[in-house]
């Protein structure tokens, strides 16, 4: 395809996708889990008929661009951060959202933390601890690649961890321990909205068929085997039970200030648009702004701009720093 045709069939494409409804509008309302009345078992892992692949390829290239903007604009204003949550079963595309979504923002105001099975020292402090000492700073994006929600998921389908955290396993049998543990996330996440991080928590959400055809695949091509581990075939056989906690977990923990959003996973292409999309909704509802300079600054600035240009016009035209 020429360039010329290439420009042509773009233009296209975003004229019909423009047509339609309000993309970033309806992956915010299709896939929020509302706050009562949520069950796991209604939301779908594949959701391709909502716009074809070149339609959201054109709307995930105009947010990325957007995304860009915002987060410059969020660095600069230097007072809120945002915080980006993905959770996903094995093989659910975290780390390859990750890499598509933020390629084109500057990592300087970037940070992604990949959260691993505790480390002794973490053990050793109580369950959210790690996760509060890795909060993005005031101005900039992070993304917890899992987080403290492991702590209700993985720990509750194997409850003799909580051995190894100080806790009787015994206890991992009650319900209202577990729903103390979410009431206190959600605390938590209140308390750090209302200091200024906002919040938007993902569930990629992939489909039983989906994770054994990608796990398949990582263990049959040597040059993916770092991704696999032979206990990531022993979860698999866990999906059931990984739903029911799943949708425990969604039903307790989304609320009006951090809402959960249940992204179909089974199509990339569909979730990286979907996640992008939201992500730059969130930051146009924050609307960042660039600072806005004092009089007495600005006089400071018109002086330092008259001195450069002083400094320009004396030089040799075409003289430079080298």
């Amino acid at each position: 395809m020429s360039e010329r045709s290439r420009d042509i069939w773009t233009q296209s494409v975003a004229s019909e996708a423009s047509a339609r409804h309000n993309p970033a509008m309806d992956f915010e309302q299709r896939y929020r889990v509302p706050v009562d009345g949520f069950e796991l078992s209604n939301r779908r892992t594949s959701d391709r008929d909502l716009l074809s692949k070149a339609e959201a390829h054109v709307i995930r290239e105009r947010d990325i661009q957007r995304l860009d903007d915002l987060q410059e604009r969020l660095y600069a204003e230097g007072k809120r951060s945002l915080l980006v949550i993905l959770q996903a079963l094995d093989a659910g595309g975290k780390d390859s959202t990750i890499e598509h979504v933020m390629s084109g923002v500057n990592p300087q105001g970037v940070r992604v933390t990949s959260f691993k099975p505790p480390s002794h020292a973490e053990l050793a402090h109580d369950f959210l601890w790690r996760c509060q000492i890795a909060l993005p700073r005031a101005g900039e994006i992070g993304i917890f690649n899992r987080s403290h929600y492991e702590e209700v998921l993985v720990v509750r389908v194997h409850p003799e961890l909580l051995a190894e955290r100080g806790v009787d396993p015994g206890a991992g049998e009650k319900e209202d321990f577990w729903k103390r543990r979410m009431d206190d996330i959600v605390a938590w996440e209140r308390h750090l909205h209302r200091s200024g991080t906002h919040i938007v928590k993902l569930f990629l959400h992939i489909s039983a068929g989906e994770q054994h055809a990608r796990l398949l695949a990582r263990a049959r091509e040597p040059k993916k085997h770092w991704k696999f581990a032979p206990q990531d075939a022993v979860e698999h056989k866990l999906y059931a039970e990984y739903q029911r906690v799943y949708e425990q977990m969604l039903q307790e923990t989304s609320t009006d200030f951090a809402p959960w959003y249940v992204i179909p996973a089974d199509e990339k292409w569909l979730l990286r648009t979907a996640v992008a999309s939201i992500i730059v909704g969130r930051l146009e509802e924050l609307n960042p702004r660039f600072p806005e300079l004092s009089e007495s600054q600005r006089v400071e600035m018109r002086r330092a701009l008259e001195a450069l240009e002083a400094e320009s016009a004396a030089r040799p035209h075409g003289q430079g720093d080298g």
